[in-house]
C-alpha cells in the first residue's frame, strides 16, 4: 500500500515535468509569431510615411518647402528694416519739433542734381474734356518751358490723369496722344479703361503710379474743374512736414444712399451699419497724402477695395492706419472764392 501510494504521488510530477516544455515552447512561439507581426506593421508604416512624404513634396514642389530659409530671412530682414524706418521716421519728426525744419530748394550743386520734389499733383480728367484742361492751362497751370521751370523752382510736378479707351487705338485715344505730344503734361495709365463708374480705381492707380514715378513729399488728387493758388498750397503743405503719414482735406461725411436711382448711389451701403453714414474722409475735389501713405497704396493696391466713390475709398483705406487726418479749411468749399486757394471754375 505504501509503494501504490508513492507511485501514485510521483505521477503528477512526471507529468508536470512533461507540460512544462511543451509550455515553454509554445510561448516561445507565439512570441516569436508576435516579433514577426509588430516588425511587419512596424515596416508598413514605416513605408507608408516614405510614400506619403514624398507626395507632399511632389505636391508641395519636388521637395522644396513653400518658404525657404531664405525666403523666411527675407522676410525677417524686412520686419527689422521696417521697424528702423518708423524709428527714423520718428527720430525725424522728433527733431522737426524741436525747430529743424528743411526748405524745400532748386538750388544744384555742381553736377545738377535734382531735389525732390514738394508735390505731385494728378489732375482728374477723362475723354472729351478737353475745354476743362486749357481753362487749366490758362488759368494755374503754366505750359512748356514755364512748366519745367515750377518743377525746377517750386517742387511741384502737375500731370492731367488719364486712362485708355475700351476700343484701345480709337478716336478717344488718338486725341488725348496727340494732345499730350504737344503740351506733355499728361500722365496716361495704359491699364485702366477711362470710365465714370471706374474713378475710385483711377485714383488708386494715380497713387501707386505717382508714388513710383515720382518720390516726391507729397501727393494730391485734384478734379480738372478746380483751380489752385500753388503758392498757397505750397505753404499749406510745408506746415505738414513734421507728419511723416499725413492725408489732408476737406473733412466731412454723409448719408450712405441705397436707392439704385440715386446719383450717389453706394451698391455696398448695408456695410456701412443701420445709421447709413460714411465714416470721416477727405471731400473729392482735393485731397493730399504723403509719401508714406502714398507708397502704401502703391504696395497693396491689389488688395485695397474700392466703393462707388473715390473719396470715400480713400478714407476706407485711412481707417486702419496710424494717419494723421488733418481738416484744412482752405480744401473746403466754404472758402473758394477769389484769393483763397481753391476757387471753383
Amino acid at each position: 500500500m505504501q509503494i501504490r501510494d508513492g507511485l501514485r504521488r510521483q505521477a503528477p510530477s512526471a507529468t508536470g515535468a512533461m507540460r512544462s516544455p511543451m509550455s515553454a515552447m509554445m510561448l516561445a512561439m507565439f512570441a516569436t509569431m508576435a516579433s514577426f507581426y509588430v516588425a511587419g506593421r512596424l515596416w508598413q508604416d514605416a513605408q507608408n510615411r516614405v510614400y506619403l512624404i514624398k507626395e507632399l513634396d511632389r505636391r508641395t514642389g519636388q521637395g522644396r518647402s513653400a518658404i525657404s530659409v531664405d525666403d523666411t530671412l527675407k522676410v525677417v530682414s524686412c520686419r527689422q528694416q521696417g521697424k528702423r524706418l518708423a524709428s527714423l521716421e520718428m527720430e525725424l519728426a522728433a527733431a522737426k519739433h524741436e525747430g529743424f525744419v528743411g526748405k524745400y530748394t532748386s538750388e544744384t550743386n555742381a553736377t545738377h542734381s535734382r531735389k525732390k520734389p514738394l508735390v505731385v499733383i494728378g489732375i482728374m480728367t477723362s475723354f472729351g474734356r478737353k475745354n476743362y484742361r486749357e481753362a487749366v492751362r490758362k488759368s494755374w497751370l503754366p505750359t512748356g518751358s514755364l512748366l519745367k521751370k515750377l518743377e525746377d523752382e517750386k517742387g511741384i510736378v502737375v500731370r492731367f490723369i488719364v486712362g485708355r479707351s475700351a476700343n484701345r487705338g480709337d478716336r478717344f485715344d488718338r486725341e488725348i496722344d496727340d494732345e499730350n505730344r504737344s503740351t506733355n503734361d499728361f500722365v496716361i495709365l495704359d491699364d485702366h479703361i477711362e470710365s465714370d463708374e471706374e474713378l475710385p480705381k483711377k485714383t488708386k492707380r494715380y497713387f501707386a503710379n505717382a508714388a513710383e514715378t515720382f518720390d516726391a513729399e507729397f501727393y494730391a488728387k485734384v478734379n480738372d474743374d478746380i483751380y489752385i493758388n500753388v503758392d498757397t498750397l505750397s505753404a499749406m503743405l510745408e506746415t505738414h512736414w513734421d507728419k511723416p503719414r499725413v492725408y489732408i482735406g476737406c473733412m466731412k461725411s454723409g448719408e450712405v444712399f441705397s436707392e439704385a436711382t440715386h446719383k450717389w448711389y453706394e451698391p455696398d451701403w448695408w456695410k456701412f451699419g443701420d445709421g447709413k453714414s460714411y465714416f470721416r474722409h477727405a471731400s473729392g475735389e482735393m485731397f493730399v497724402v504723403s509719401r508714406a501713405v502714398a507708397q502704401f497704396i502703391s504696395i497693396n493696391r491689389s488688395v485695397l477695395r474700392t466703393y462707388a466713390h473715390d473719396d470715400v475709398s480713400v478714407g476706407s483705406w485711412m481707417i486702419g492706419l496710424a494717419v494723421k487726418h488733418v481738416n484744412e479749411a482752405k480744401l473746403c468749399c466754404s472758402s473758394w472764392p477769389s484769393g483763397h486757394l481753391l476757387p471753383r471754375n
